[in-house]
């Protein structure tokens, strides 16, 4: 059927500001989440234009409620619901409270490991459990003991990277990490495969459980010619206001809610097109998930009539391209707001890690049917 050529141009048009916009125009970098916000408000309006048999598409009652609950409900603790911002808010508060004990205990750690050390157990500690306490605990405490490291920012930068992609991969192997995984479970809980919690975690686990490791040894490798005493390793102190805390839950706020609309606004373009792309060729196309809600293309592209071959290949290919970027993932979005991260430097490891690690985990899935 496909779609008409003024749909398609104006989806196009919001791809490239969402991607681009960022690196290109400085304002745009400062107010990203603003911005992500009027481009998910301008998908959504151009996908109430588009009419598919079955698919609900634009403004609805349904996605503006969703928009709004999001980013205050992934689950319930004690029959409380618990959400994003909350989480945010209510870790933020705590650390503004009792910064410096925290920070003490921190900087005690460090003294008695090396840094080489202190950097592969950040990121393999965090990946692998991130899947029990969630991707956006494991950011929080990421970004509190990246800040209390005698680190320069360039080594900070990297080193949060390379968490955040061990974040994102460990916590797609239970429900309780990130919604994708959620998802993909619910998808799947019926025949052939039957799903439960461990699913993930028995088809991906031979991937991920390695690749965090490997991004820990990575990790290492970054900080393993790095002098403490050199010009610019400091330990940050801490000097966040009340404001400060309250205003980066706001915006974590508004992130959720810009990812749901643009997730939701390019859903004729997942639905329409995606389904029709051999799963070679879908592993590299799911890299815009690195600017793309991935439980929304999940959603679109996960059912029951896939192989487990292709399952692996979806998840494993939006999981990754997860990393590249600053909107790819929650905990890239709380780290990059808390350490005041640009998307050109997230971009300039990002880009390259997401890439060689989508090329050697596509010669494993793919190539070497492992």
């Amino acid at each position: 059927m496909g779609l008409e050529p003024g749909i398609l141009i104006g989806f196009l048009i919001i791809f490239l500001a969402v991607l681009l916009g960022p690196f290109k125009i400085k304002i745009i970098e400062e107010n990203l989440e603003v911005f992500l916000f009027l481009c998910g408000i301008a998908a959504m309006t151009i996908a109430g234009f588009v009419e598919l048999p079955g698919l609900e598409t634009g403004w609805r009652m349904e996605i503006i409620e969703e928009a709004f609950t999001s980013p205050l409900n992934i689950g319930k603790i004690f029959g409380i619901p618990i959400g994003i911002f909350q989480i945010v808010l209510i870790v933020g508060l705590i650390i503004y409270k009792w910064h410096e004990p925290i920070h003490k205990a921190i900087r005690k750690m460090t003294e008695a490991l090396s840094l080489k050390v202190m950097a592969f157990i950040l990121i393999a500690v965090l990946g692998l459990f991130s899947s029990v306490i969630s991707a956006i605990l494991s950011a929080i405490i990421l970004v509190e003991m990246v800040n209390a490291l005698p680190l320069s920012r360039k080594s900070k930068i990297d080193l949060t990277v390379i968490a955040c992609f061990s974040i994102g991969l460990g916590a797609a192997l239970t429900p309780l990490g990130e919604p994708l995984s959620t998802i993909a479970i619910s998808k799947l809980s019926g025949a052939p495969y039957h799903a439960t919690f461990t699913f993930l975690l028995s088809m991906l686990g031979k991937y991920i459980l390695p690749g965090i490791l490997v991004y820990g040894v990575i990790g290492m490798f970054f900080l393993g010619k790095v002098n403490i005493n050199e010009p610019g390793m400091q330990v940050e102190e801490y000097n966040e206001t009340l404001r400060d805390v309250v205003l980066r839950a706001v915006k974590v706020y508004v992130f959720i809610m810009a990812l749901v609309f643009l997730g939701d606004g390019f859903k004729p373009i997942i639905f329409e097109y995606f389904a029709q792309i051999p799963p070679t060729i879908l592993f590299w196309v799911n890299m815009v998930s690195a600017i793309l809600d991935n439980a929304t293309l999940a959603a679109a592209q996960i059912g029951p009539s896939l192989t487990e071959l292709q399952i692996k290949g979806i998840l494993m290919g939006l999981l990754i391209a997860g990393g590249m970027l600053i909107p790819g993932n929650i905990p890239n979005i709380i780290s990059a707001g808390k350490l005041g991260i640009t998307s050109k430097e997230w971009a300039r490891l990002g880009v390259p890690l997401g890439l060689i690690s989508m090329a050697i985990y596509f010669i494993i899935i793919f190539v070497m049917k492992i």
